[in-house]
């Protein structure tokens, strides 16, 4: 028969609820091997609180963690931008412009961008998929031209690329060398899916973010990169809210 701590060691994660201003929200605890300490937050877009412990911590600390700081996480609810969803009359931005989608039924021409409108055609049902689906392609566009573009400048050539709609990280780059990227890139300026391309290229040569990977990433990028970085930082969470 099993001891407690094999029991521990086989369950990773456990999630249950919590009540914060009123409104139930998730909570998942999660073990983490390397984690030192508790930590808490909140994962972009889905409506979450993530508590992180350490191999032998209990999960009832990561619930007490999360009902001891309500009102942090009640004030970061309420600070969050609100969604946006694929509707008409939205505005989203594309390529860092805003645009506001349209409903068009009758028109038999596919989704596109026409003077500051996202014209969809069809029945208004399928509207928000069909959106979506427009603006990951785009993603895969504008992604595999500007790889196309930068892929001279090393001495790998890529992969596939790919496009999901990652939660933690806006690109990556697997062992063999495809590369996948958030297609939430389309929204924010050509800028910054420019610098989030180089970053993957880079990687096909330099797997770490040591000071020779980052030079490969300024010569790939240009001078664009210190700012595109920026602006990732400061305005990429907000990205997660369309949709």
């Amino acid at each position: 028969m099993p001891g407690r701590t094999g029991r521990v060691e086989q369950e990773r994660e456990r999630r249950t609820s919590l009540v914060i201003g009123g409104r139930e929200m998730a909570l998942v605890v999660r073990r983490h091997p390397r984690a030192r300490r508790l930590s808490l937050r909140l994962p972009v877009g889905d409506g979450s609180v993530l508590v992180t412990i350490p191999e032998r911590a209990a999960f009832a600390d990561g619930v007490a963690l999360a009902r001891n700081n309500s009102a942090w996480i009640e004030a970061k609810v309420a600070a969050r931008p609100k969604r946006v969803a694929f509707v008409p009359g939205a505005v989203v931005p594309l390529r860092g412009i805003d645009h506001e989608i349209r409903h068009v039924p009758a028109s038999a021409t596919p989704t596109r961008a026409e003077g500051g409108s996202i014209l969809v055609g069809g029945g208004e049902a399928s509207l928000p998929a069909r959106v979506e689906a427009w603006l990951r392609r785009e993603a895969r566009a504008d992604l595999a031209s500007e790889v196309a573009r930068l892929a001279p400048g090393v001495d790998r050539p890529p992969g596939r690329i790919g496009v999901r709609d990652t939660r933690s990280r806006w690109g990556s780059c697997s062992a063999d060398g495809n590369l996948s990227f958030s297609w939430r890139l389309i929204l924010a300026p050509p800028p910054v899916l420019a610098y989030v391309a180089a970053h993957e290229l880079a990687h096909l040569i330099e797997r770490n973010h040591g000071p020779r990977f980052w030079a490969l990433v300024a010569r790939l990028g240009g001078d664009g990169v210190a700012e595109a970085r920026a602006w990732l930082r400061r305005n990429g969470p907000g990205l997660h809210r369309y949709g």
